[in-house]
């Protein structure tokens, strides 16, 4: 039996390798477990994969236990120069980031080289050049150790829908080593810790999209690991649950770092401690979210236009909606785009957008 996925667009990126949070045992094999007695019967002839426990990996992220210091003189996650080329073409370019705990918020069009970052922090892919350190150990020297540091949610993320929540984590932290004592107990905290404790013994398949999302992020965090990548983790998500999930998120990452890569701004701007926006494979800013959208203060317009009306091509619209008076449109430009148009609290999707923009900043281009 295979695992099935959640339900959820795939990523359209067609110039980056997928990555399918297989790093070291996360997903699950391609054994038959179809009923409640062969599941008995594995776990029984299957104790061996139980082996010797992970040191460090017993610390429950539930008990506030202290975790191990950040490294001195540096950052827990260091990005010097990397890059990526495929054939002639360089998907990844001279991109260096310096991170600490919180959630970097990691934005970009399809095709800017997200997906790339993350493989090669992730130990999927080798840079072609440049260095990534987790915690001082460089992800080519000791990808092994590197692995050992590291949570990986897929954005298709794959479960055993025939076990239940407590079930699946068990065999998980079976895979990844852990002894069956504290396979259990981490079962238990983390399901806790994603707020799913009362659903802990329910099958999976009966689990809504967010609910999974949730597991993904436990069976992510079971080595307790000091960084955490979670990719598009609230795309499909109904309001409620996306709030969940980012919530679980922003109180993970009081202790280590989370990469949350996303094309959904709002969620960054929900939880990110700092921003990191890709093009073309080229890092053009990493700052964090409130200095960003300064630079679009007073910028940001709001005015109603006739339906049969245009705005002038120069100007950069952000969101339009229709009004029984006509359409509201929030602009981005320098001048009032019309004679009644509004001043309005700037987001960061509009200094995004703008960010992205190459036009005249007369007429919204970019700051």
């Amino acid at each position: 039996m295979t695992p099935s996925t959640r339900d959820g667009p795939a990523d359209e990126s067609t110039d980056e390798p997928a990555t399918d949070g297989s790093t070291g045992g996360d997903r699950s094999t391609g054994d038959d477990r179809s009923t409640g007695d062969d599941r008995s019967t594995e776990r029984r002839a299957g104790d061996a994969i139980f082996r010797s426990d992970l040191g460090r990996a017993g610390r429950s992220a539930a008990t506030g236990a202290e975790r191990d210091p950040e490294p001195d003189g540096g950052p827990r996650v260091r990005i010097d120069g990397v890059g990526k080329r495929y054939g002639d073409q360089w998907a990844l370019r001279g991109v260096s980031l310096d991170l600490d705990s919180g959630v970097l918020g990691l934005l970009g069009p399809n095709g800017a080289g997200k997906s790339t970052l993350m493989g090669i922090l992730t130990t999927f892919t080798a840079p072609t050049e440049g260095t990534i350190t987790v915690d001082g150990v460089d992800v080519r020297e000791d990808p092994t150790a590197v692995r050992s540091r590291l949570g990986y949610l897929p954005q298709e993320f794959g479960v055993y829908p025939d076990l239940t929540a407590r079930e699946f984590l068990e065999y998980l932290g079976a895979l990844r080593g852990l002894s069956r004592a504290t396979a259990r107990e981490r079962a238990v905290d983390l399901l806790s810790v994603v707020n799913l404790a009362d659903a802990a013994d329910r099958r999976l398949d009966t689990f809504s999209g967010g609910m999974t999302q949730r597991v993904g992020i436990a069976q992510a965090l079971l080595a307790d690991p000091d960084v955490l990548v979670v990719d598009e983790p609230t795309v499909g998500l109904d309001p409620t649950e996306r709030a969940r999930c980012r919530n679980v998120l922003a109180d993970l990452a009081r202790d280590r770092v989370v990469v949350l890569s996303t094309h959904i701004v709002s969620d960054v701007e929900a939880t990110a401690s700092d921003v990191a926006v890709l093009v073309d494979g080229r890092l053009r800013t990493h700052t964090d979210p409130e200095t960003l959208v300064e630079t679009v203060d007073g910028r940001v317009w709001e005015c109603v236009v006739d339906d049969r009306a245009t705005l002038a091509p120069d100007y950069l619209v952000t969101n339009t909606a229709r009004r029984g008076d006509g359409r509201r449109v929030r602009v981005v430009a320098d001048d009032p785009p019309t004679d009644d148009a509004t001043p309005v609290d700037p987001t960061l999707e509009d200094a995004y957008l703008a960010l992205l923009d190459d036009r005249d900043p007369n007429g919204g281009g970019r700051p």
